[in-house]
């Protein structure tokens, strides 16, 4: 299974970009995305944005990841 994770571009400089998913920092490259611009919010896979992706989409997408570590913060998490 692969999976993508929506992050805003903070800083570009050629196809090097700083991404904030979340309040995580990291570096991206932004290759495959032509035309790729500060306040972009883009799906990143495997260090690359690979699409973009309107705020709306993202937001279900954070919340669905806040869901899950609230919910493995829980008792009700079984491990194993």
């Amino acid at each position: 299974m692969c999976l993508a994770v929506p992050a805003r571009i903070i800083e570009l400089e050629d196809d090097n970009a700083v991404v904030d998913a979340m309040g995580n920092k990291f570096k991206a490259k932004t290759t495959l995305l032509e035309g790729a611009k500060i306040g972009d919010i883009i799906l990143i896979h495997a260090g690359f944005a690979i699409s973009r992706i309107d705020e709306e989409e993202a937001k279900k997408t954070w919340e669905l990841f806040e869901e899950i570590e609230n919910f493995n913060n829980t008792d009700k998490r079984i491990s194993g």
